[in-house]
């Protein structure tokens, strides 16, 4: 993992877009320690908020289309993400539609709430609005918090 992070580093913004793609999919990556090292290399924390964003939010979105495409089979294969917790995650999300996309930023919780807003058909519009909105706020949180460190 850790050489996969200064791979990353290495490719800058470009880098912090994929990492944040991954890290917003289901697959377990941390993109929060590639930005970390990105504003430590002296890159612009606008930039890296932009690329962050982007990259979070289509990894999420990757998850909805999956979820769109509905079939568990694959969900639990692929995903390894149980029926139960689909299951779980939707009757949560019954009666509450797309802007409970805001919660994507959610470790573990999240890829499944995207996941299951597309096995749900959940609006697109207010999806990727949510989606994107929860991400920006939880990059714009991370940033502040660098701030008080350097």
């Amino acid at each position: 993992m850790e050489a996969l992070t200064e791979f990353l580093i290495q490719y800058g913004y470009w880098g912090m877009l994929l990492a944040a793609f991954l890290a917003g999919s289901f697959f377990p990556f941390s993109s929060e320690a590639v930005m970390l090292g990105l504003i430590a290399a002296g890159l612009d924390q606008t930039g890296l908020l932009v690329y962050a964003t982007i990259g979070n939010a289509l990894g999420s979105l990757f998850n909805y289309c999956v979820g769109r495409l509905g079939r568990i089979e694959w969900i639990e294969k692929y995903m390894h993400v149980k029926r139960e917790k689909l299951e779980k995650t939707q009757r949560f999300l019954d009666g509450r539609g797309a802007w409970m996309g805001f919660f994507a930023f959610l470790p573990i919780i999240g890829s499944v709430i995207a996941i299951v807003l597309g096995l749900m058909r959940a609006n697109l519009f207010i999806t990727i609005t949510s989606i994107t909105l929860g991400k920006l706020i939880r990059y714009l949180v991370l940033l502040y918090g660098v701030s008080f460190f350097t």
